[in-house]
């Protein structure tokens, strides 16, 4: 399972925004961006107008960072989601957020997607009591994510009990005590709160 695994907050710093990638340190002063806002590497404090190209690609390059998801397969949901009905770059983002590994960082499970990706492939989690261990599976509406029986006494689920902060999308619902999450709907265009300009994605495939 091919995964991104250099430094990540370079990537923070490529992007010129806070990605979240590191979960609680990005808020804190520790965060590479608040300490070196400009673009690693030997030319990175040099500014360069982008082209219409390089708007896109840095558009693309900002999502897949986000979602953690590498081209081969950002490229088949751009594939997948062309073929849906409906708005394209709409059905993009709502394949993306609907990644269970995503789904576990919206509903509070994880601090960061990155996190959330190594609990799922640790198998710790149940889809309508059904043990999945596959980031990338792609949930429906009316799914229930729960954390596994034999993980609830782990200590990391048990602090999460007590830390846990309560704030969740809309599109989904969650009971702490029973460490479970349910998909109420699939998320709507309004419901994606990371800054992503689609547009520029789909210009981009498009050439």
């Amino acid at each position: 399972m091919a995964r991104y695994t250099e430094a990540v907050c370079r990537l923070c710093r490529r992007e010129g925004m806070k990605l979240y990638l590191k979960g609680d340190r990005c808020y804190t002063d520790k965060c590479a961006v608040n300490k070196r806002n400009f673009a690693p590497g030997q030319h990175g404090t040099s500014r360069k107008k982008l082209s219409n190209y390089g708007m896109q690609l840095r558009e693309k390059q900002k999502a897949k960072r986000f979602y953690g998801v590498l081209e081969a397969q950002f490229r088949k949901y751009f594939e997948i989601a062309e073929k849906q009905a409906g708005i394209t770059g709409e059905n993009l983002l709502r394949i993306l957020e609907t990644r269970l590994d995503n789904v576990i960082y919206r509903l509070g499970f994880a601090s960061s997607r990155a996190q959330a990706r190594q609990l799922v492939v640790h198998g710790h989690f149940t889809i309508n009591g059904r043990k999945v261990d596959v980031p990338s599976y792609i949930v429906k509406a009316g799914d229930v994510i729960a954390v596994g029986e034999t993980s609830t006494n782990s200590p990391q689920f048990k602090e999460l009990k007590e830390t846990f902060k309560g704030t969740v999308p809309q599109w989904v619902s969650v009971d702490i005590e029973k460490l479970e999450g349910k998909i109420v709907s699939l998320p709507s265009r309004e419901d994606v709160d990371i800054p992503i300009a689609e547009n520029l994605i789909i210009e981009l495939y498009s050439r």
